[in-house]
């Protein structure tokens, strides 16, 4: 059952179209991921369906509630964590969440009880006594998704949760996103980060220049450029040399070279394995390994973006827009 419904949003400033008829729908308790570069309209998307900016055209439906006309209903049910901190520099961890907690009616006895169990999930105990302008960039944006889940949202947007802080941290992050969609919260992300989207996300939407140009479950978006199959051998010497006699026995297959004495088979028909490995052993070929090729999330971005990765790891630390 879907929890959001988007309907030809368009966000426009002037000329310009930040968002231009974007679609999709997100089920309950499911990790939606838009992956794109800078620029691509992902922040503004998710600004719109948390109520912070208007849409110029279109429908967002979120749990039966139209955000445009019942923006304060729809956002009792939201946790928002923007991509930049919303917390305040002078009071410690303990403070700023039991100061958003009372944002949404929590009683004193629960919120404080409730920052407690954060501070401990989070491994902030210690650092929730000192003011939150002495935390690390990694702790501040822990305590950012803390303040944001504090009153158990039904629903919880993340805007580049991960982007610029340490490896552990954003390991602890996405463990606590799973964590989450496991206890039945829906969760929206935005990120540039292929490998968050591919860890975490159930579906995935490519945006670029304000439109959604793919979206499907990563399985699916794999499978929509995996055309044939692949294969790699691995050997102790080279053996490239037998390329060319390879290609003509098999007929059918194309032969690259890849590294550490390796080369690969491609086909657009299932390979059979065994008289390949019986080809090598005629020439006194020793095969280690053989390993099944499939494409990356990467590969399907690349592929239907135009985009090279290159240009998304450039990207990493500056907020996605």
């Amino acid at each position: 059952m879907d929890i959001v419904s988007v309907t030809n949003l368009k966000k426009t400033y002037g000329d310009f179209a930040a968002v231009n008829g974007v679609d999709f729908s997100i089920g309950r308790g499911e990790i939606f991921g838009f992956l794109g570069p800078n620029g691509a309209g992902k922040t503004s998307t998710i600004n719109m369906m948390i109520g912070l900016s208007k849409p110029t055209e279109g429908t967002i439906i979120i749990k039966g509630i139209d955000v445009r006309k019942q923006v304060k209903k729809a956002q009792s049910i939201m946790g928002i964590v923007p991509d930049e901190s919303n917390l305040y520099d002078e009071l410690d961890g303990f403070e700023n969440l039991c100061f958003c907690a009372s944002l949404y009616g929590m009683r004193k006895e629960e919120r404080e009880s409730k920052a407690k169990q954060l501070l401990d999930k989070f491994r902030l105990t210690e650092a929730g006594k000192r003011p939150f302008k002495a935390y690390s960039k990694g702790m501040r944006r822990k305590l950012v998704i803390a303040a944001g889940i504090i009153h158990s949202p039904q629903i919880l947007f993340l805007d580049e949760p991960t982007t610029g802080i340490d490896i552990e941290s954003a390991r602890q992050i996405r463990e606590l996103i799973v964590e989450l969609k496991n206890q039945g919260t829906t969760v929206f992300i935005t990120t540039h980060y292929i490998e968050d989207a591919e860890r975490i996300c159930d579906r995935i939407a490519f945006i670029v220049s304000g439109k959604i140009i793919a979206i499907g479950s990563v399985p699916e978006l794999m499978e929509s450029i995996s055309h044939g199959y692949m294969i790699r051998l691995s050997a102790e010497e080279s053996i490239m040399k037998y390329a060319v006699d390879l290609q003509a026995r098999f007929e059918g297959c194309n032969i690259n070279a890849s590294q550490n004495n390796s080369l690969v088979l491609a086909s657009q028909n299932r390979i059979p394995l065994l008289p390949v490995i019986q080809y090598f052993d005629e020439k006194g070929v020793s095969i280690y390994e053989v390993k099944q090729l499939r494409p990356t999330l990467e590969d399907v971005f690349v592929k239907v973006t135009g985009i090279e990765a290159e240009k998304l790891e450039k990207e990493k630390g500056v907020a996605g827009k």
